[in-house]
């Protein structure tokens, strides 16, 4: 993870003929640089490539259309086996067919033989089969049309059979007398989409019909299956290389529509194509073009120049598997401007560290710590297996960052003192109860619920405790109090501690784009406004905690009495925290009101000097403010407008943002008290019960406690401090040095390209 993003610049490519698509090929494998389309007026149908890539889509149709997925290599092989698969699918569902009516006429032969014992020998038989939702209006429309001169008799198919369409089917005879009879009976059979089979004129010729086509139903089977055996080879051949294809193809593909961004050069009779590549790689892009050269048989090699550019580079921040999660939580805010100070590499601490403040428990974090560290330990397999779950996918991708998150947790929770709400007394409590009674006073220790620890007793206060917060206030009745104050308190001070080295993070900002005038007149008017109010806020805070212990508790004043009265610059009828408090207070409330003119106008009446100050001045000057001065218009209204905006901005944000804060207070609270109520409600239940029954009525209950935790304690309230230390970094951090509008460095690379199989390392 670097401070700030990678230095870019523009550079020329000169591809010879008959080696560019190599030289492009080479480049896509590295992804190192991103291309610039010198073509923007003409249309995606007009370019040089367009019928290359048309060849490239009908590959990828051949594939698509028999379940392979999409990878090709050549069109006359795809094409070869696309003939191939068409025709043995063509015989196989011709076979089909050919069995499908065998066996109609098989069933037919084995139901119409009751039919036709009833029947004269004199009278013509046709027979076959008809849909059953059919048959009553066949029967009706054979008696109005033939006058009643037929007989129609009609079985159901047995619907035990396996081919759907005959279960659905029914068996008919129709015995009629005249060949006009017969005209219209065949006409009606036709219009009804009948299935009419010649039917045998005695048994011995049914017999010999039957066997005929018993043994033409086996021969069929045995064809079939010859069939789909060697639609199965061929299949099963083609997808061993469907992997290998696809990737060619896509890399084909994409390889067209970059060289479609290129212009052609017909002096010297090469393609020239401009790209973004980060300077510490121009080695590589050389390197790449030469092996690109020799392999496309070149005889003037492809090569680069750096060309000189005013517009704006893409931001490109390298990152690892641990650092690429913390840097998407940054750019989620927005992509960083060239060159600027990145938030990463300090979120990698604060943000789990602020997470953990709100969800600090050490029971929780040791659990969030174990599903992170599975998934870290078996990450490897887990790509392997890519799922199509997106909420696991955005789990997993951030393992890293639960990991963290986890770890801080387990830290804030020994501090908290707190493991699924209950308290753990490690070193021994620095409170001793006991030592405040004498033996006669034993009997007030035993009758009264609620005691008041008075530290001053000597003997009763035995030291600090060594790590945390002293177990002993899991059972004071002002338990909550007093960690209203301490967790309240502490949010202020982080706030503070944050904000404040997100305003001195803004001096590499000014320094870096030789902005000077900045530190001037905009970090130091910041830093003075937010440490002279709120910086002071904290020192008192401080100051009370060392200055006043638990003997003299009773006499320590209000600070936010003291704030108050800060601001009011009165305080004389308090008592003070200190000696002098009141003057420091004036000139600190003075310093902080005095920031706020020069944070308005320094800036914009320093731009308007440098404008006005001469021609020579102005250029020296200019260069370094990128977007403050016009070196041929400069708007002085405008600029103030936005100085403005900025001051009020800041200004009242520092209020608003320093009160953001108290999220981490208010959240560690609620995270403490549904700790608490799930452990009251559920397992202090199941730990009353004392017979001997009580540990088969314990797993129930504590299974429905461990349900109740993951679901609601670390899955729901994971992801509230989740969001909350996003915001915290997104609004009170980030915008204090951090602009975010720079575009994403996106590179030629065959590895971003999307791929259909989900299996890792190729694509």
């Amino acid at each position: 993870m670097v401070f700030r993003s990678e230095e870019m610049c523009l550079a020329q490519l000169f591809l010879q003929s008959g080696s560019e698509y190599d030289c492009i090929s080479e480049l896509g494998e590295m992804g190192l640089v991103e291309f610039r389309d010198l073509n923007p007026s003409v249309s995606s149908f007009q370019r040089r490539f367009v019928s290359e890539i048309k060849r490239c889509e009908e590959m990828e149709r051949i594939l698509e259309n028999y379940d392979l997925s999409i990878r090709g290599a050549f069109q006359e092989q795809l094409q070869r086996l696309e003939m191939e698969l068409s025709e043995v699918a063509r015989n196989k569902e011709k076979l089909q067919r050919n069995l499908l009516e065998l066996t109609e006429y098989t069933h037919m032969l084995k139901i119409t033989r009751t039919f036709i014992h009833s029947r004269s020998r004199v009278s013509v038989f046709v027979s076959g089969l008809i849909q059953r939702v059919k048959v009553e209006a066949f029967e009706r429309m054979l008696w109005r049309v033939c006058k009643g001169y037929t007989i129609l008799s009609y079985a159901e198919v047995d619907e035990s059979l396996q081919d759907w369409y005959l279960a659905q089917c029914v068996v008919f005879l129709i015995s009629f007398w005249g060949d006009q009879i017969g005209q219209k009976v065949q006409k009606i059979c036709d219009c009804y989409h009948c299935h009419l089979y010649p039917h045998p004129e005695n048994d011995e010729e049914r017999a010999d019909v039957m066997d005929s086509l018993r043994t033409r139903i086996q021969d069929l089977n045995n064809v079939l299956h010859r069939t789909e055996d060697y639609l199965r080879q061929v299949l099963q051949k083609a997808s061993e290389s469907a992997f290998t294809w696809v990737v060619q193809v896509k890399k084909m593909k994409a390889i067209y529509h970059i060289l479609n961004l290129c212009s052609f050069d017909v002096t010297n009779k090469c393609l020239i194509a401009e790209v973004w590549c980060p300077v510490s790689d121009l080695a590589n892009l050389r390197g790449a073009l030469e092996e690109g050269s020799r392999k496309g048989d070149a005889t003037v090699p492809s090569f680069v120049n750096r060309i000189p550019s005013n517009d704006t580079p893409p931001t490109l921040v390298r990152t690892n598997k641990f650092t690429s999660g913390f840097q998407s939580i940054v750019e989620a805010y927005g992509v960083g401007d060239y060159r600027e100070a990145s938030p990463a590499p300090y979120t990698i601490i604060t943000f789990p560290f602020l997470f953990a403040v709100m969800f600090g428990d050490l029971g929780h974090g040791m659990v969030m710590t174990l599903f992170a560290l599975w998934m870290v330990l078996t990450e490897k397999k887990r790509r392997r297996k890519r799922s199509g779950n997106e909420i696991w996918m955005m789990f997993f991708d951030g393992r890293y960052i639960i990991l963290m998150m986890g770890l801080f947790s387990v830290y804030t929770g020994l501090i908290y003192n707190d493991c699924f709400s209950k308290s753990l007394n490690i070193f021994g409590s620095g409170w001793s109860v006991r030592a405040m009674f004498t033996n006669q006073q034993n009997e007030t220790l035993q009758t009264n619920a609620l005691l008041t620890l008075d530290p001053n007793v000597s003997g009763v206060f035995s030291g600090p405790y060594p790590f945390g917060i002293d177990p002993i206030w899991n059972m004071a009745a002002n338990r909550l109090s007093f960690l209203n104050s301490y967790k309240m308190k502490m949010s202020v001070i982080i706030g503070v501690v944050h904000m404040s080295f997100g305003v001195v993070l803004s001096v590499f900002n000014h320094l870096h784009f030789r902005q000077k005038f900045n530190v001037y007149l905009l970090f130091l008017p910041e830093l003075l406004f937010l440490l002279c109010l709120f910086g002071y806020l904290v020192c008192m805070i401080l100051y009370k905690w060392v200055a006043f212990g638990s003997r003299d508790s009773c006499l320590a004043p209000s600070i936010l009495i003291h704030f108050i009265n800060m601001f009011l610059m009165q305080g004389g009828d308090i008592t003070p925290l200190y000696p002098g408090q009141t003057g420091l207070q004036i000139f600190l409330v003075v310093v902080a009101m005095l920031s706020v003119p020069v944070l308005l106008l320094g800036k914009p009446l320093y731009l308007y000097w440098l404008y006005r100050g001469g021609k020579g001045l102005r250029r020296r000057r200019v260069s370094g403010f990128r977007n403050d001065v016009v070196s041929v218009h400069f708007d002085f209204a405008d600029v103030l407008l936005h100085q403005v905006i900025h001051t009020i901005e800041y200004c009242l944000g520092c209020i608003s943002n320093t009160a953001s804060y108290l999220r981490l207070w208010a959240l560690s609270l609620a995270h403490a008290q549904l700790s608490e109520v799930l452990w009251a409600m559920v397992m202090r239940l199941g730990l009353r019960v004392t017979t001997r029954l009580g540990v088969l009525v314990l797993v129930p209950v504590f299974g429905l406690f461990a349900v109740l935790t993951v679901s609601i304690l670390l899955v729901m309230e994971g992801l509230s401090a989740f969001l909350h230390a996003l915001r915290l970094h997104w609004v009170e951090f980030q915008n204090k040095f951090y602009h975010g509008t720079g575009v994403k460095f996106v590179p030629f690379d065959f590895s971003l390209l999307p791929s259909v199989f989900e299996q890792d390392g190729l694509l």
